[in-house]
């Protein structure tokens, strides 16, 4: 059937391409200014210490160094939730807590002055296992957190905001199950999502109260509202972003970096860029929450779950700032996914002395899934219960529904997703493939395959508000009105689309406002698959806006009402006699019309997205090797077809798929130090490394918007951990239940050699 659109899920450049790929775009580390400083971080080498003194004289002499600041120099400024962690205190809680900030002339002086400032240190006991944090008498992070157990609860998720799922009688449901099973399981590594670009920040103190920040970020807009909070809402805080090299949710979290830039600029009177290094990027900036749970379910041999109970501890590292907001959208994600009548699930988030936890890929219900998964498919086992009709079975369909973040109950009213995964099993061979539970489906020698499954889904695509201005100009050209920065994913251009399909105006006649919070209006970001959803409806419904007024404005000259009246390429014309037309100069050389759209949350529709993984596993040396991948989704309509398949084919990494296999930050639980801060001892996939992946992309249109799409793209890398997890297991004939699946662990569970701790000391 034709396409009904001219621009939507069609394949057209992207407005940046050009800039891209000359090398002409300008993103933070390019920018510079006059008089320009570079800042500079010294950080603790303890993971929990009192700074007794701290001498910076000799610092100060250095020719070029114009500040250097501590805890005694800066105001009391607090970020987190609740606000708890000082921008700079006199207690460092992690190998990497900043201790002192320098601004000077050279990047090169900055470094020399870390070197000059002595300090000098009362060391505490430390602590680094959840367990062990909770114990009594165990070393406390904060005052605020007795027992180092943060206050759950997000309060701008409302009166009523999701901290556990308690719904039913466990005791009854476990009563009613044929099979039971139990255990711990854990998703702890702490992949970083790797953008290539670090954070950073350009800082420039312009008054007493104002200050202007030139921010790398998926959501600059929200970087304002975030530092206005930390900022005890004294000073007026204006973003500006350009783009950005990647983020996956990381840089969300950016909040630190752009203080210390700010304070240096406040003590200097200068514009002060911060970079990170990539030391610093991935041993001191936020990493994905360690997930452990201890619980047990209750299962029907049909695969009907009767009770899940158990307790869910989520390491946040040093302080929290999205913990709780991950939790409340994993508690969501869990009811989802499992269409169960009787919980009790009970997370507890947990301080410990290692970098904090933040965004990442997977917000929430990666993290608690990649956990469940394991101890469904234990129960599945003993069930006999296929997992592919297990999660067909689960997966919400139109009618069912689920308590989300806010704890308001809503009814799914979305598309029933079971024709995609049906599609994606037929596409992997599922049925010919599976053998059952732990067993192989090849075996070649000492190498053996394996296959798995792994679903996700998440209401976010409808979480939170975006809002819009669609500006037309006489001379047949729009402009969009959005804080939208282009981290990566073609989101700018697919803006523009919609705006152009709405509006028939071609796309090169449309342009979009910078990502400055001064001048656009309120826009919380693409997260959560929100892009096409969320914002794509604020956007849709300004362009909507400006399309009526523009046509009730010249209704008159056509002598026509404005619903008989259409617009293309700048003309507006009677739609029973298009011969009687006028171009947009007709509301007058010297007058604009602006639309306004907004979205206000909805969460009654989410997405859906299964993978489908086939490994390979060498018996003799325990190497893992992911051969094949298949995704399965159904998305409504496609906006931007190439846009989508490389979202679909980020499933490996950004703490996806090979989370499960290598990429993980390696503590050394001695020293709470990070071992692999480098990109050599970080192991990460390189190109000529990739799987085959094919991607399943059913349109099956949405009650959404006007083109009837969803967003998939935050969730790719979800269902592919516990499905590696769950391939291996059946290569090999027996359980893994840890991540990565690293050699040694292979080996272990074979009963060859190994310590089983996959590198992690």
């Amino acid at each position: 059937m034709a396409s009904p659109y001219r621009f939507i899920g069609k394949t057209t450049p992207r407005k940046d391409a050009r800039e891209l790929v000359t090398g002409r775009a300008k993103f933070l580390d390019d920018r510079k200014f006059p008089d320009m400083l570079h800042g500079k971080v010294l950080r603790s080498p303890h993971p929990h210490a009192l700074i007794k003194s701290v001498s910076k004289s000799e610092a100060l002499k250095l020719p070029g160094v114009r500040a250097v600041l501590t805890w005694e120099d800066v105001p009391d400024w607090k970020g987190g939730t609740p606000r708890c962690c000082r921008v700079l205190d006199r207690k460092v809680r992690y190998v990497g807590d900043a201790v002192a900030l320098v601004a000077a002339d050279t990047e090169e002086s900055a470094k020399e002055a870390l070197r000059l400032i002595k300090v000098e240190y009362e060391v505490l006991p430390a602590v680094f296992d959840m367990e062990e944090a909770l114990k009594p008498g165990a070393p406390e992070l904060y005052e605020d957190f007795p027992g180092n157990v943060v206050t759950p609860g997000v309060p701008f998720f409302g009166p009523k905001n999701l901290k556990e799922v308690v719904i039913g009688d466990v005791e009854k449901g476990f009563a009613e199950a044929d099979v039971i099973t139990e255990g711990t399981f854990g998703y702890e590594n702490m992949p970083n999502p790797i953008p290539p670009e670090p954070p950073g920040v350009i800082a420039l103190w312009e008054a007493p109260d104002s200050v202007t920040l030139w921010v790398s970020n998926q959501a600059s807009y929200m970087d304002s509202v975030i530092l206005s909070h930390v900022m005890e809402k004294n000073i007026h805080v204006r973003t500006i972003g350009g783009p950005c090299g990647g983020s996956f949710g990381s840089k969300y979290m950016s909040w630190q970096v752009q203080c210390y830039a700010a304070l240096l600029s406040r003590a200097t009177g200068k514009p002060v860029k911060l970079v990170l290094t990539k030391e610093e990027h991935l041993a001191a900036f936020t990493l994905r929450p360690g997930s452990r749970m201890s619980a047990r379910v209750g299962m029907k041999k049909d695969g009907t779950v009767t009770a899940v109970q158990g307790t869910w501890l989520i390491d946040t590292g040093y302080y929290s700032m999205t913990t709780q907001s991950q939790v409340a959208v994993g508690c969501g994600e869990v009811q989802i996914m499992v269409k169960c009548p009787n919980w009790d699930l009970r997370p507890v988030i947990v301080c410990t002395n290692r970098s904090a936890s933040g965004i990442v890929r997977g917000f929430g219900g990666q993290e608690l899934k990649c956990c469940l998964i394991p101890l469904l498919s234990l129960a599945m086992e003993k069930a006999g219960v296929d997992p592919l009709e297990f999660m067909k079975k689960n997966f919400v369909k139109p009618g069912r529904g689920y308590f989300w973040r806010d704890g308001i109950w809503y009814t799914y009213r979305g598309v029933d997703y079971t024709k995609a995964m049906e599609k994606g099993a037929e596409v992997f061979g599922w049925k010919e493939k599976w053998k059952g539970w732990l067993k192989p489906t090849a075996v070649d020698g000492p190498k053996r395959r394996g296959i798995g499954v792994g679903v996700h889904g998440n209401a976010d695509i409808g979480e939170d508000s975006s809002e819009a201005y669609v500006r037309l100009h006489p001379d047949g050209t729009a402009i969009l009105f959005s804080c939208i920065t282009e981290h990566g994913t073609g989101q700018v251009t697919n803006y523009i689309r919609m705006v152009a399909e709405v509006l028939q105006l071609p796309m090169e006649r449309i342009s979009i406002t910078p990502s400055d919070s001064l001048i656009n209006p309120y826009e919380f970001g693409p997260a959560g698959s929100r892009g096409t959803y969320a914002i794509g409806s604020a956007v849709i419904a300004a362009a909507e806006d400006a399309r009526r007024r523009l046509l009730e404005l010249v209704a008159p000259r056509l002598k026509a009402r404005p619903e008989d009246l259409d617009t293309a390429d700048g003309v507006v014309y009677r739609k029973d006699d298009p011969r009687m037309k006028v171009p947009w100069k007709a509301m007058a050389v010297d007058r604009t019309i602006t639309g306004y759209g907004r979205f206000d949350p909805d969460y009654s529709l989410t997405n859906c997205m299964m993978t489908f993984i086939e490994v390979e596993v060498d018996t003799e040396t325990g190497k893992v090797a992911l051969t094949r991948v298949v995704n399965a989704t159904d998305i409504g309509q496609i906006i931007d077809p190439p846009g989508l398949e490389n979202q679909l084919n980020g499933c490996l990494g950004s703490a996806g798929i090979d989370s499960a296999i290598f990429e993980e930050m390696v503590l050394d639980r001695s020293i709470g130090r990070m071992m692999n801060a480098n990109m050599i001892d970080y192991k990460w996939r390189t190109f000529s490394e990739l799987p085959v992946i094919k991607n399943v992309v059913l349109e099956t249109p949405f009650p959404s918007h006007r083109f009837h799409a969803v967003g998939i793209g935050e969730i790719a890398t979800s269902p592919g951990p516990s499905a590696l997890l769950m391939a291996v297991s059946n290569a090999l004939g027996v359980w893994l239940h840890e991540y990565p699946v690293t050699p040694e662990r292979v080996l272990k569970v074979l009963g060859k050699t190994g310590s089983g701790k996959g590198g992690a000391a």
